[in-house]
């Protein structure tokens, strides 16, 4: 492997047992926090409204930060731990924000009539460019969670020239195969809805953080519209495959053009998924993250580690090159620095490693370990 650099990461704990998940019960900590600043829109696109919230206006030539989330959530459930996370508005500051929710999704939203046709995943892509031309934006960072995050993916295939780089979480680039479609059938049978949507977005925190799971459990059972989110989930479990392949694998070769970076926690449901994706991208301008103690949604239980690589690759962009660096930062440095100072060497903690692949191409990939 070759490039090899070892980087030291102090402990940053994540959202465990006991610990920060009473917030998460409370409705109005966890959703109303810090939401004084947002502005409500709801936007006419041509397969329906959308809401958004948006913080901020267009600041010269600078994209926006665009948000999608995921399949059993909404951008308050999704990503107001990420976004109300403190080092995370030395970043804020310098873009508007503006969080997407899939139709029928809110908070308090009204119930589709019966009959009603949820849009295609491709249809939901679709609707992106009503929002950007709304608000007048040049274009936009995209950052998506699961459902989102393919979502996001598929805007920009569509519309390439709209979008400047993507942040992909827990991305799955495949349909579901026949296998997977009966067996989540079966499981709409034997289980409750908030249930079978915990199974996609946890995997060992059903045992090991029963606390945080509960919170969502409760949040997605009362928050979101339960008809509205059977809809959604039927449609993203209807997606077919993301249409991409590497350069240079097959002729004609599609896939993303913009600089991605894509993430998973250790051992959450997506991680097969994001490793294919990973293998589908440009490798020259493509980083994959895999962060430790992060399970499912690496935006909730880790989002000082997801702050630091957010701004790396914003600053890979050519955006912030004089921030300063977050908590997580400075105390990486110091630990360096005091470990070189004992002992001249720096104990083994975090790998990045750049590895050559397929073509001779460099692929950035990032483990991010405790």
């Amino acid at each position: 492997m070759a490039g090899l650099q070892e980087l030291r990461f102090p402990e940053e704990k994540p959202l465990l047992r006991g610990q920060d998940a009473a917030e998460l019960e409370n409705s109005d900590t966890f959703l109303l926090a810090m939401d004084t600043d947002w502005k409500e829109h709801d936007i006419e696109t041509p397969y329906g409204l959308l809401h958004v919230v948006i913080r901020g206006s267009p600041k010269g030539n600078r994209p926006a930060i665009l948000t999608y989330h995921d399949v059993g959530l909404n951008h308050k459930l999704c990503f107001n731990t990420f976004f109300n996370f403190e080092d995370m508005q030395e970043i804020t500051k310098h873009f508007v924000v503006c969080h997407v929710d899939a139709p029928g999704q809110q908070v308090g939203a009204s119930q589709f009539p019966q009959g009603y046709q949820f849009p295609s995943m491709e249809q939901l892509a679709a609707m992106l460019p009503s929002v950007v031309q709304h608000f007048g934006f040049k274009y936009v960072i995209g950052i998506g969670v699961g459902a989102g995050a393919y979502v996001l993916a598929k805007f920009a295939l569509i519309f390439p020239d709209l979008v400047e780089g993507l942040v992909l979480m827990n991305i799955d680039p495949n349909g579901k195969g026949w296998i997977d479609w009966a067996a989540t059938k079966l499981s709409g049978l034997t289980s409750t809805l908030p249930d079978t949507v915990l199974t996609h977005l946890f995997s060992q925190e059903l045992v090991s953080n029963t606390e945080l799971v509960q919170s969502y459990r409760q949040q997605i059972g009362n928050v979101v519209n339960q008809a509205n989110l059977q809809l959604f989930w039927n449609m993203y479990n209807s997606r077919r495959d993301l249409d991409i392949n590497r350069p240079g694998t097959v002729p004609n070769a599609k896939t993303l053009r913009c600089p991605v970076m894509l993430v998973v926690g250790d051992n959450a449901p997506a991680e097969d998924g994001v490793v294919e994706c990973n293998s589908k991208l440009d490798p020259t301008t493509t980083t994959f993250l895999k962060m430790a103690d992060s399970g499912g949604l690496p935006q909730v239980t880790q989002p000082g580690k997801l702050t630091e690589a957010f701004k790396y690759f914003l600053q890979g962009m050519g955006y912030m090159p004089s921030a300063s660096m977050t908590r997580l930062a400075r105390s990486r440095t110091a630990s360096l620095t005091s470990a070189s100072s004992v002992d001249g060497s720096r104990p083994q903690a975090c790998t990045h490693s750049e590895s050559s692949e397929g073509l001779g191409q460099v692929n950035h990939t990032m483990e991010v370990s405790c």
